[in-house]
């Protein structure tokens, strides 16, 4: 399993483009799977419904399957976030991880940034950057990309990890 990252800051558009990079991914006849670091409090469930009265009910773990599809909630109760490795080893095999957030994490990375947002880009001080997707360009010199040229970027990102040829 080949695993690279996407970094920025909130509304630097990481979601929109790794959403965009997917499906050129899937095209390749990948199988892609993602890991996303939220920074706040998430349901994927709706108040109301049984995997969410069971989960506050105070289940430890809840599935829920159907014919189309299954998702595993798993309620901390108090215990540590896992960490990005033993996330990993909850995601089922396939051929190219992503990874959105875990900004901090040892792991290839390219920075979706975007000046508007108001905040310093990180690949000054992350040497895990290994390429910029932005709006216009940056005083530096690693790759980069605009961050509309999704094709460009999947790119890079199947060669830098060794998967640039189509299967």
């Amino acid at each position: 399993m080949k695993i690279f990252g996407f970094a920025g800051w909130s509304g630097s558009g990481k979601t929109t483009l790794v959403e965009k990079l997917i499906p050129l991914f899937v095209q390749r006849g990948l199988r892609v799977s993602l890991i996303k670091h939220a920074h706040h409090s998430f349901d994927v469930d709706q108040p109301g419904k049984d995997s969410y009265r069971h989960r506050h009910a105070g289940c430890s773990e809840v599935l829920v399957t159907s014919s189309k599809r299954w998702a595993l909630m798993h309620e901390l109760r108090g215990a540590p976030e896992p960490g990005f490795a033993e996330l990993t080893k909850r995601i089922s095999p396939c051929d190219l991880l992503l990874v959105e957030g875990f900004k901090r994490e040892k792991l290839p990375k390219l920075e979706v940034y975007r000046a508007c947002v108001g905040e310093s880009p990180l690949h000054p001080q992350d040497p895990d950057i290994v390429a910029i997707a932005s709006d216009q360009r940056a005083q530096t010199r690693l790759p980069q990309f605009h961050i509309d040229d999704a094709p460009a970027i999947a790119g890079f990102v199947l060669a830098h990890v060794g998967l640039g040829e189509k299967r």
